[in-house]
């Protein structure tokens, strides 16, 4: 699958673009600010239905105007496809394939596979234990549409009964019968939530331990562990909720559940929160991105688009060496990357020898770059 062009109307600092992309490596090239993350940005919209950075479609539009347009023309599977997403102040965003517009924009999640690289990757290890779900739930969603609508459901559970839960305590009565219906819907999506993400850890693990073997110089040994105390039987499970009635009734919410699982990232080990350098933990996100585009290729037969923001902060030559070899592989298909630098990354890549295309980026506007003449870009 590969992402052939992208037309953009008033997208964040884009007034208007019309871009035309190789099938292997896209290099965006130009100041810190000056837009080149908005253009991989943009192709998530289109693959995912949602901005990779800032989650509130109004604030993409560009400043003064009313709406945004993100269009693209795909080759996948030897046919021609055409996604857009539309947002326009004040009204739903509208997602269409083949100019036909989706009745949920859940139906189109999984059919243009993406995997996005970037600093804010970060918050998977530092942030709490939500952020570690979204990815992993991020990931499931794209491969397994019920697994989705069991999110949904489960979460819409959960909802009601964090409301009753509120509304006992501020109205000071207390009814344990109330929760009960809430809690009956919430037991067998918990368990089918859990069984799923336990599956996927588990097939996901070897992928991850061969990346991050190859990144680190199989230096350390890396893993991923996923946490949860939800039983995996019925009766137990309902137990756990029962059990917990006097601490959701004193904090005013749910505080058990497939909520509240986690995934806890080792090293040799140990935590890599408490024991990883930055490099070991730059190291460790990019092996879990890649080990992830691999995973939805087997999954689907679909080789993901591999959006690369910024990646050479923090990581040493050894390591950007073994990223490269990576990502230029056979199994990696189409692959955009930003940069500050114009010669650094297009070097590396044609020493690789994958097919390259660049652009200089200037304050929301492209041009394709002839590598043979000089641009304004440092050249280091």
């Amino acid at each position: 699958m590969q992402l052939t062009a992208l037309q953009l109307l008033h997208f964040k600092n884009w007034p208007e673009a019309d871009l035309a992309f190789c099938s292997g490596v896209n290099c965006l090239l130009g100041d810190n600010g000056s837009g080149k993350t908005n253009v991989l940005d943009a192709v998530h919209y289109l693959c995912l239905t949602k901005s990779y950075f800032n989650p509130i479609d109004q604030y993409n539009i560009a400043h003064g105007a009313e709406h945004m347009l993100v269009s693209g023309t795909f080759e996948r599977r030897g046919e021609v496809e055409v996604v857009a997403c539309g947002v326009q102040r004040g009204v739903k965003k509208t997602m269409r394939r083949n100019d036909k517009a989706y009745d949920r924009l859940s139906d189109h999640i999984g059919r243009f596979p993406a995997v996005m690289i970037a600093p804010d990757d970060a918050s998977i290890i530092h942030e709490g234990s939500d952020a570690r779900r979204k990815w992993m739930d991020s990931v499931v969603c794209q491969l397994d549409r019920p697994y989705l609508q069991q999110l949904v459901d489960y979460n819409k559970a959960l909802t009601q009964r964090n409301n009753l839960l509120r509304y006992f305590a501020e109205n000071r009565v207390w009814d344990a019968a109330m929760l009960e219906p809430w809690t009956e819907q919430m037991v067998p999506t918990a368990r089918a939530i859990r069984a799923r993400r336990a599956a996927f850890v588990a097939a996901f693990n070897p992928m991850f331990e061969r990346v991050y073997a190859e990144l680190s110089g199989r230096k350390e040994q890396a893993r991923v562990v996923y946490k949860t105390h939800v039983p995996d039987e019925d009766e137990a499970a309902r137990a756990m909720w029962r059990g917990a009635e006097a601490d959701d009734r004193r904090l005013r919410r749910t505080t058990v559940g497939v909520h509240k699982d986690d995934l806890v990232f080792e090293l040799d080990g140990h935590p890599l929160k408490r024991m990883g350098s930055q490099g070991q933990q730059k190291s460790f996100l990019i092996a879990l991105r890649l080990a992830q585009l691999a995973f939805m290729e087997a999954a689907t037969g679909v080789k993901p688009i591999l959006l690369l923001d910024d990646i050479f902060d923090k990581i040493d030559d050894k390591r950007v060496a073994a990223l490269m070899d990576l990502v230029t592989r056979d199994e990696v298909g189409q692959v955009f990357i930003t940069d500050t630098s114009l010669g650094r990354i297009p070097d590396l890549f044609r020493e690789a020898g994958s097919d390259v295309r660049v652009f200089e980026v200037v304050s929301g506007a492209a041009e394709r770059v002839d590598l043979a003449q000089p641009t304004g870009l440092e050249n280091p």
